[in-house]
C-alpha cells in the first residue's frame, strides 16, 4: 500500500473494449472510473491487460494494431515513453509475396511480484487508444484494469492531480 493512501475497497477489475470507427483511424475510448474528488479518491493499479485484435494477413502487405492506455487523453496510440502511458500492445504481421511473420510487443502489461502497484489514477478517467494500419476492416482492442479504490490525504491527493493533469 502506497504511502499517504488508504484502501477503500476490494480488488476490482474493469473490463473495455474500444473499436476503430473506419479501417486504420485512431479511436479513443473514455472510461470512467466513478471516482470522488470531494472524498480525494484514487484508483490503485495492479494490473493491465491489452489484447489488441489479430492485423489482417494481406501477402506482400504489412499490417497492425497498436493501443495503449493512459491516464490522460490523447491524440495518437502511445508508448511507455509518455509518462501517462500506463500499458502498451502492438499486434503486427511483416509480410511479403512469399510468406508472412507475425510479432507480438508488450509494454510489461503486468510487472514483476516486486512490485506493490503500477500506477495511480487520480482523475476520473482513464483513456484507451487504438489504431490499426494496412487493415480493411476496423478493428480494435479488449482489456481489462485491475486495481482498488483509496482515499488520498489531502497533500498526496493534491500533488497526484496536478502530476497527472499537468503532465497531459
Amino acid at each position: 500500500m502506497p504511502t499517504g493512501l488508504k484502501q477503500s475497497s476490494s480488488v476490482v477489475s474493469i473490463g473495455f473494449s474500444v473499436d476503430e470507427a473506419a479501417a486504420n483511424t485512431f479511436a479513443q475510448g473514455t472510461i470512467d472510473l466513478n471516482l470522488s474528488p470531494l472524498d480525494r479518491e484514487v484508483f490503485v493499479v495492479l494490473a493491465i491487460n491489452l489484447d489488441p485484435f489479430t492485423p489482417e494477413l494481406t501477402l506482400g502487405a504489412d499490417s497492425t494494431v497498436a493501443c495503449s492506455l493512459t491516464t490522460t487523453s490523447q491524440t495518437a496510440v502511445t508508448n511507455l515513453s509518455n509518462s501517462n502511458c500506463m500499458a502498451a500492445s502492438t499486434n503486427k504481421i511483416r509480410s511479403n509475396a512469399t510468406g508472412a511473420v507475425a510479432f507480438q510487443s508488450l509494454g510489461m502489461e503486468t510487472p514483476p511480484a516486486t512490485l506493490d502497484y503500477i500506477g495511480i489514477i487520480a482523475t476520473n478517467d482513464f483513456f484507451v487508444q487504438v489504431k490499426g494500419t494496412g487493415n480493411t476492416s476496423a478493428l480494435g482492442v479488449d482489456g481489462k484494469l485491475y486495481g482498488y479504490r483509496a482515499v488520498a490525504s489531502a497533500d498526496i491527493y493534491a500533488a497526484l492531480v496536478q502530476s497527472e493533469v499537468l503532465s497531459a
